[in-house]
């Protein structure tokens, strides 16, 4: 056998090996989960490989500090439904595909399989709108009895 053809063959045997782990990794999620909040950024990116990629903005209380989540969006569904709740509060629904050998898949190895609309929280009750009842009137002061000596 020439080297050529086993040069080819290495090749081959290379790029099956490279396909088939990039397959496992993409259809084996390390973890799975939702996060909830508002996304802020996401954008359809790439020079060779455009993915859409984005923000969420989660704040666990008010007044705090918000944490950032980024993500990728795979499927074109998934990126219409999310540019349709952009500036609502969602929940999104993830899966985290760990070792993806190249970028071409998306950013992060967050990936976004669902969006769902959150309702924002229920506020306290209203204050009650009737007005104060006013006291009622004071009786008029009985006279005290007159101590007359007789």
């Amino acid at each position: 056998m020439s080297a050529l053809p086993r040069a080819f063959a290495f090749l081959a045997a290379c790029l099956t090996l490279l396909a088939g782990y990039t397959w496992l990794t993409l259809s084996w999620s390390y973890s799975t989960g939702e996060r909830a909040g508002y996304v802020q950024k996401f954008s359809h990116k790439g020079w060779l490989c455009k993915t859409w990629e984005g923000e969420l903005a989660m704040v666990a209380m008010p007044g705090t500090l918000s944490e950032k989540f980024a993500f990728s969006v795979r499927d074109e569904t998934v990126a219409a439904k999310m540019n349709a709740s952009m500036g609502q509060r969602v929940a999104l629904v993830y899966e985290q595909h760990v070792g993806v050998p190249t970028s071409c898949f998306g950013d992060t190895s967050y990936f976004i399989t669902d969006v769902k609309l959150v309702e924002a929280p229920a506020s306290l009750p209203a204050a009650p709108t009737t007005p104060p009842t006013t006291p009622p009137a004071a009786a008029p002061p009985v006279a005290a009895p007159s101590s007359s000596v007789y």
